[in-house]
């Protein structure tokens, strides 16, 4: 078996260590990315709860239909209970909020296993289970259910498809690259 010189014996370590710190390199903003989208859920959440009237109304509009083509054949579609305005918007600010919980969580994770390859990697799945909580409330919810169901596209007033669109989207996007493995070996 060949010796290595003392001059490579000394190198080998070092690339080994760079190679960790490139790794590490992708991993901290990876965690940074995750723990920006949770902080972004939760401030949704909390924006909508102390300021429960204002997004309120817009649940209200969207759902009965009120600012949409007039005479269009779609109006059968309307929702005009207030007590089901009620427990729909409760449940997206709930889906909100257990999507900021989820995608904090996630962040700690990450950070927490940093450092361990194989751990980071398994510390992922959360970030994918939050990711589908902020698809399932913001492109099924405002752009399937709100947007074509009840016609909000129809709306000049009371129109979130942009904004639902630019959500969906930047999760989406973060979580593509966050799931990316760090390295050649795939983990």
């Amino acid at each position: 078996m060949l010796a290595l010189p003392p001059v490579c014996r000394k190198l080998v370590p070092e690339a080994g260590r760079r190679h960790e710190g490139k790794q590490d390199m992708l991993r901290l903003p990876k965690v940074v990315m995750v723990g920006g989208l949770a902080a972004y859920a939760l401030l949704v959440a909390f924006g909508n709860i102390t300021d429960y009237g204002s997004n309120f109304a817009f649940i209200q509009h969207v759902m009965s239909m009120d600012t949409t083509f007039p005479g269009n054949r779609l109006m059968y579609r309307a929702i005009t209970s207030p007590a089901l305005h009620q427990i729909a918007y409760c449940a997206i600010i709930a889906g909100e909020a257990m999507t900021g919980i989820v995608l904090g969580i996630a962040a700690w994770r990450l950070w927490s296993a940093r450092s361990d390859a194989r751990r980071f990697a398994r510390a992922k799945g959360i970030v994918a289970l939050g990711a589908a909580l902020a698809f399932l409330i913001w492109f099924v919810g405002f752009l399937v259910i709100a947007g074509e169901w009840f016609a909000m596209w129809q709306s000049t007033t009371w129109n979130g498809q942009e904004s639902a669109f630019r959500f969906v989207a930047s999760f989406l996007l973060i979580t593509v690259f966050v799931m990316m493995p760090e390295h050649e070996t795939g983990e």
